[in-house]
């Protein structure tokens, strides 16, 4: 299926993977697709990218004193449990019915307790989330840079409000420490102009320096010297990644 010509099944798609609601045959089927087009693999990666980032952001709250007391109950329940099991396990007399009674009804409240606090949790997370979701920006462009086996080891992102460039590594490759890595642009009909040196934190922004990369097909990343090279020598190491730079309504 080309989930290219279908952008909001994709978007929908991929949100899913990202959250972990996608699962079994269609999970599989999505991430057949997105090793096989890179459109799929780099809305998989921009959802990714944007729901840790989240997580990396998201202010500690502070739990309602009434969570501590469902969290107590449940521990007491589960130690209720574990007495109960190991009086099992002993040569011991049957229990008296008032006591299993008393027992039985610690266990049901413990199971209450437990379920009254899945609840709360998924219902803050969710509306958390959601916030999140509604108030993140958008992202127009992307690209993922991959090696001549395919293998993404970059996603880059631009941003044409703020003209900035999000650059986050996504495989294992790791420059020498006398070596840097460097992101060009790569225009039709015009030699490649450098977009800036890659420090080697796993996400890092750069302004687009260069100009605009919306006209842009294509991305690439060389391996230079340590602080990269003047734009107008070019690459003067291999080119390690490269990939088209995609238009995306998110």
């Amino acid at each position: 299926m080309n989930l290219h010509a279908h952008p909001e099944l994709l978007e929908l798609l991929a949100a899913s993977h990202a959250l972990g609601t996608l699962r079994g045959g269609a999970r599989r089927r999505f991430e057949a697709l997105a090793r096989e087009q890179a459109p799929v693999r780099a809305a998989a990666l921009v959802w990714q990218s944007r729901l840790a980032s989240m997580a990396e952001l998201q202010s500690p709250v502070v739990p309602d004193p009434a969570v501590w007391t469902r969290i107590r109950n449940l521990v007491a329940a589960e130690q209720q449990q574990e007495a109960i099991a190991r009086q099992r396990a002993a040569p011991a007399p049957a229990p008296a019915v008032h006591g299993g009674w008393l027992r039985s009804l610690a266990l049901w409240r413990g199971a209450a307790a437990a379920g009254a606090l899945a609840t709360v949790i998924a219902t803050v997370v969710g509306l958390q989330l959601g916030e999140q979701l509604r108030n993140a920006p958008a992202v127009q462009y992307v690209a993922v840079l991959s090696d001549d086996q395919a293998a993404a080891s970059m996603l880059v992102t631009f941003d044409p409000k703020k003209r900035q460039l999000l650059l986050q590594r996504v495989g294992n490759y790791r420059e020498g420490e006398d070596k840097s890595l460097q992101l060009w642009a790569l225009p039709p009909g015009a030699p490649p102009r450098s977009l800036g040196v890659l420090g080697r934190d796993a996400a890092l922004r750069l302004p687009a320096q260069a100009g605009d990369v919306r006209s842009v097909p294509a991305l690439a990343i060389s391996l230079e010297p340590r602080g990269g090279v003047p734009s107008e020598r070019g690459p003067t190491g291999p080119v390690l990644f490269k990939g088209a730079l995609i238009e995306k309504t998110l």
